[in-house]
């Protein structure tokens, strides 16, 4: 079972979370910036949190009990795309258990090529192509523990489909796509209150059909096609508003690919150089808090492109 523990902060910290049953050292992370953050894949039991600042100065916090997260840690949900037509399917899956998915509902919207994010409860889809050439910038959004099928929450700044999202646990990001042209947008929302989205600020470049990961400090955005493929991986500190900076590269140019992320790592995989000749069924790793290249990690099952995915503090599923 998946437990967390989070937290606000106003500087530069490093925590440590030691195991009151075992004295023993469970996990360390530095964390940075402002806002909100939270520490997962922890056992069960009583934790002694200490934070350290970079002078040295230390607070400790103790018997302090983590908070089981199931719709976060447990459950994936899959929606829209294209049979012979659009739909509006959701799909859903215990992603500790391997199985085949179950229907959770509808959306709210019928369409494809949109983009999904979510906090520990709710799950927030934006974004997509209505029709060959019609785009939206419907937001609609789902309660995870349940399969009531999706409800309203607001719009976009901007129609667009082919974009991409990441989220902390309060904050979801949408970005980039096709607007009628190609995209560097990025817009933002408060995942638990409905609304329209408010804008964030930009990639580092303009594209479509790319894919992106998040922690609960910082999303990754990678890959995706303008003119051309492109390897290119941006990344921003979701609790703050502002333009994206370079993170690295991946191996390969690629776009129509799909990523997922545990609290540290994100791993990008499929995609294709053309999508009517090559798909790929490699993956590759980032380590989400140090800007850097990818790096190999393993292949899917089978080459595909225009995929999704979602994931755990632990697995990943591409679909």
């Amino acid at each position: 079972m998946a437990y967390k523990i989070s937290g606000t902060k106003n500087d530069t910290k490093r925590i440590f979370i030691v195991n009151e049953n075992t004295n023993t050292l469970e996990t360390q992370v530095l964390i940075s910036g402002t806002g909100y953050y939270e520490i997962g894949n922890l056992v069960a039991g009583r934790k002694l949190i200490i934070s350290r600042d970079p002078d040295g100065e230390s607070e400790s916090y103790g018997y302090v009990d983590p908070i089981y997260y199931y719709a976060y840690g447990q459950r994936g949900v899959f929606g829209g795309g294209m049979e012979a037509t659009f739909i509006n399917k959701l799909d859903y899956i215990d992603i500790s258990t391997t199985g085949n998915a179950t229907n959770f509902g509808n959306l709210a919207v019928t369409r494809d090529a949109l983009a999904a994010c979510s906090s520990l409860t709710r799950g927030v889809f934006g974004g997509g192509r209505t029709d060959i050439g019609v785009y939206t910038n419907v937001i609609d959004f789902i309660t995870i523990s349940t399969t009531a099928g999706a409800s309203y929450f607001g719009y976009l700044t901007s129609r667009r489909y082919c974009l991409a999202a990441c989220s902390s646990s309060t904050r979801g990001v949408f970005g980039v796509g096709f607007t009628g042209s190609y995209s560097n947008v990025l817009d933002y929302i408060t995942i638990a209150t409905t609304g329209n989205a408010t804008n964030f600020g930009v990639l580092t470049a303009a594209r479509l059909t790319l894919a992106a990961c998040s922690s609960s400090i910082r999303g990754v955005f990678g890959g995706g096609y303008n003119s051309g493929y492109t390897n290119v991986l941006d990344y921003i500190t979701i609790a703050t508003v502002g333009n994206a900076s370079d993170f690295g590269d991946l191996t390969a140019l690629l776009s129509g690919l799909a990523a997922c992320s545990s609290s540290t790592r994100g791993v990008f995989g499929g995609g294709g150089r053309t999508a009517e000749s090559f798909y790929s069924n490699i993956l590759y790793s980032i380590t989400i808090a140090t800007t850097s290249n990818a790096s190999g990690f393993g292949n899917l099952t089978l080459q595909r492109y225009a995929l999704g995915s979602c994931s755990s503090s632990t697995r990943g599923i591409f679909g």
